[in-house]
């Protein structure tokens, strides 16, 4: 069977905000647990979660717009795991062997493309 690449991308609050440093190294300690023992298993290839702060680069009237505050909703992204799985219904049951971050987590899991985009079938935005 061949193996295909999965991303799960990890969305919600700011778990960490109403929680203890103790309770903090709990959950880093139980996520650490869940990745070093998928990537064991052969299952995980990467993953990292993301700090707090950064930019959105976007394009609005041909011009690149900055904003370097992320939006505080349930959609926010926390961080990625790269995995291997058969298919997608393996890649939601390893998924799904996480450690949950809260109510308001979610994760989105996706396949990658096996192939980069041919450069030709790139519309590229104006002034790029």
């Amino acid at each position: 069977m061949i193996v295909a690449k999965y991303m799960v991308i990890f969305r919600g609050m700011l778990w960490d905000k109403d929680l203890s440093p103790e309770e903090i190294q709990t959950v880093a300690s139980r996520w650490t647990a869940s990745f070093d023992r998928l990537t064991q298993q052969g299952k995980v290839t990467s993953n990292r979660l993301f700090a707090h702060q950064g930019a959105i680069v976007s394009c609005k009237k041909g011009k690149a717009v900055v904003h370097d505050r992320f939006p505080k909703s349930k959609e926010a992204i926390l961080g990625y795991m790269l995995l291997e799985a058969n298919n997608l219904s393996e890649a939601v049951k390893i998924a799904k062997q996480c450690p949950s971050l809260g109510d308001e987590a979610s994760d989105e899991i996706r396949p990658v493309a096996e192939r980069d985009v041919p450069k030709h079938k790139i519309k590229r935005a104006k002034g790029s």
